[in-house]
C-alpha cells in the first residue's frame, strides 16, 4: 500500500477537524453547566445562608464604620498630643488612611477576582486588626502613619468585597434589603462610636483615644475568627474560577437551607449569559458598557466622598476651634446626631428594593444636601438637627450606593470593578478630608459646609445616568 503526502495532510486534518469538535463540545457543556448554577443561584426567592452568616459578615461592617468615625473623633486629642500645628501632618495622620483604603480597595479587590471572595475577606479582616492595634500603641507621626495606612488597606478592600459578596448571595428581588440588614449591624458602629469617645475622651492629654483604638483591633480580631464560617461565592467558582463541582456543592447547600425556609423552590430558569474565558479582571473594564459606568460611578463616589469624609473627619476639630466650644461639647454634637445611622438604615430595608436604586440614591442626597446647610448655620439647633439629618443619609446612602456600585459589573470583575470605583472615588475623601479645614478658614464655616452640601447632591445627579438595577438578576444588570 503506497501512502502518499497528500493522504497524509488529509489525516491529519480530519484529526484537527475532530479535536475541535471534541473541544467545541466539551465547551458548550461546560457552557451549558455554568447557566444552570446561575439559573438555579438565582432562582433561590430567599435568604439561602444561615442567619448567623448575615450576622458575621455585620460584625466585620461593624467595625469598619467604626473606624472610620474613630479617627476624627480622636483627631482633637491626636492633635494636641503629636502637635499636629501644621497642614501636612494633619494630612500624613489623617488623609493617609483614605491612600491606604485606595490602594488597598485594588489590589485586594483585583485579587478576590482572582483568588476568591473568601480568602481576600480573611486578610482582609486580618490587616485591619493590625493596623487598630498599631494606631492605639503609636508613639509618634509616623508610626502613626504607618498603621493609619495599614488600616486603610483593610478597610478599603472589605468594604468592596463584603458588598460584592452579599450581591452574590442575595436573591435578585431582595438584594438590596438583605444588603441593607447587614448594614445595619455594621452602621451600629459609626452610631455607637462617638459615644464610647464621649466616655473614654475626657480630654486633650489623656490616653482615651488609645483605648478607642484597642476596641476596634478586638472588634476585628472577633470577625476575623468568625469569618472562616463562610462559604466561597458559587457565582465566583462557577464564572470565574470554572471549579462547578466545588460551586454546586455551595449551591446544594444554598438549596437545602432555602427548602426548609419557603418549601419547594421555583424551576429554574436558563437565562442567555455570554461565558467566555477568564481573563485579567481588568480588561472588562475597559469596554462598553462596563467603561461607561466605571466613568459614572468613579465620579459619583468621588463627589459623595468630598462631604463625607470632610464631615467624619473634620466636623468635630472645625466645631471645636471655630465656635469656641470644647472637645467634649464638639462630639457632643457629631453623637447626638450619628442616632440618624441606624434609622436611615433602617429605612432602606422598606425601600432599597421598592423604587429603583439611582432615584434613592439621588433622594439620599438631597437629604445630605439639607443636613449640611443646617449644620452650617452653626447655631446649637442647627448643628444637632444638621448632625442628624446627615448621618440618616450616610444610613440611608452607603449601602444602597454600595449594592449599586457591585451590582453594576459583571461577576468576572465585579471586585476589581467596586474596587477601582471606590478607590479612585476615595480621592475625594482625602480632597474633602484636607480642603474643608481650609475651606472654612479661609471664608468661614458656614462657607465650608454649604461647600460638601452642594458636593453631595451632584454625587445623588450623577448617579442617575447609571444603569438599571432594583429587582433584576445580577447577569441582567451586568450584560
Amino acid at each position: 500500500m503506497i501512502i502518499n503526502v497528500s493522504h497524509i495532510k488529509l489525516v491529519k486534518y480530519l484529526s484537527f477537524q475532530y479535536n475541535i469538535f471534541v473541544m467545541d463540545s466539551d465547551v458548550n457543556a461546560q457552557s451549558t453547566r455554568v447557566k444552570e448554577i446561575l439559573a438555579r443561584v438565582n432562582r433561590i426567592p430567599t435568604w439561602s445562608l444561615p442567619a448567623s452568616f448575615l450576622a458575621i459578615i455585620g460584625i466585620g461592617y461593624f467595625f469598619t464604620f467604626y473606624d472610620i468615625s474613630d479617627i476624627g473623633l480622636a483627631m482633637p486629642a491626636i492633635d494636641h498630643q503629636f502637635n499636629l500645628s501644621n497642614s501636612l501632618s494633619l494630612f500624613l495622620a489623617l488623609s493617609i488612611g483614605l491612600i491606604g483604603y485606595a490602594i488597598g480597595s485594588f489590589v485586594v479587590g483585583a485579587a478576590a477576582d482572582t483568588f476568591g471572595r473568601f480568602r481576600s475577606m480573611i486578610l482582609t479582616m486580618g490587616l485591619t486588626a493590625i493596623g487598630s492595634f498599631g494606631d492605639a500603641l503609636s508613639i509618634n507621626v509616623p508610626m502613626l502613619v504607618i498603621f493609619r495606612f495599614i488600616t486603610g488597606l483593610g478597610l478599603g478592600a472589605d468594604l468592596n468585597l463584603v458588598s460584592s459578596y452579599i450581591s452574590e448571595f442575595a436573591p435578585p428581588k431582595i438584594r438590596g434589603k438583605i444588603t441593607v440588614y447587614t448594614f445595619i449591624i455594621g452602621i451600629l458602629g459609626q452610631a455607637v462610636t462617638p459615644f464610647v469617645a464621649l466616655a473614654l475622651i475626657t480630654g486633650p492629654t489623656g490616653p482615651g483615644w488609645r483605648y478607642l483604638f484597642i476596641i476596634g483591633g478586638i472588634i476585628a480580631v472577633i470577625a476575623l475568627i468568625m469569618r472562616f464560617e463562610l462559604p466561597e461565592s458559587p457565582r465566583w467558582l462557577a464564572l470565574r474560577k470554572g471549579d462547578l463541582d466545588h460551586a454546586e456543592k455551595v449551591l446544594k447547600m444554598m438549596e437545602e437551607s432555602a427548602t426548609k425556609k419557603i418549601g419547594k423552590l421555583p424551576e429554574p430558569k436558563i437565562e442567555d449569559v455570554v461565558i467566555e474565558k477568564p481573563r485579567f479582571p481588568m480588561l472588562y473594564l475597559f469596554r462598553k458598557p462596563y467603561s461607561y459606568r466605571l466613568g459614572i460611578l468613579v465620579a459619583m463616589w468621588f463627589f459623595w466622598y468630598i462631604g463625607n469624609y470632610g464631615f467624619l473627619g473634620d466636623a468635630a476639630s472645625i466645631v471645636s476651634s471655630n465656635l469656641s466650644t470644647s472637645v467634649s461639647s464638639s462630639i457632643m454634637y457629631i453623637a447626638v446626631g450619628a442616632i440618624g445611622y441606624p434609622i436611615g438604615a433602617a429605612i432602606m430595608v422598606f425601600v432599597a428594593d421598592r423604587f429603583e436604586r439611582k432615584y434613592v440614591i439621588l433622594m439620599n442626597t438631597i437629604i445630605w444636601m439639607i443636613g449640611m446647610l443646617l449644620f452650617s448655620t452653626a447655631t446649637r439647633s442647627g448643628l444637632f438637627a444638621g448632625s442628624f439629618l446627615a448621618s440618616l443619609a450616610l444610613g440611608m446612602y452607603l449601602q444602597v450606593a454600595y449594592t449599586f456600585t457591585a451590582e453594576s459589573y459583571p461577576t468576572r470583575a465585579r471586585s476589581t470593578g467596586f474596587a477601582l470605583t471606590d478607590g479612585i472615588g476615595h480621592i475625594g475623601g482625602a480632597v474633602g478630608a484636607l480642603i474643608l479645614p481650609v475651606v472654612v478658614a479661609t471664608y468661614s464655616f458656614s462657607t465650608g459646609f454649604v461647600f460638601i452640601a452642594i458636593t453631595g447632591l451632584i454625587a445623588g445627579l450623577i448617579a442617575i445616568a447609571g444603569p438599571t438595577a432594583s429587582g433584576r438578576s445580577l447577569e441582567e444588570v451586568s450584560a
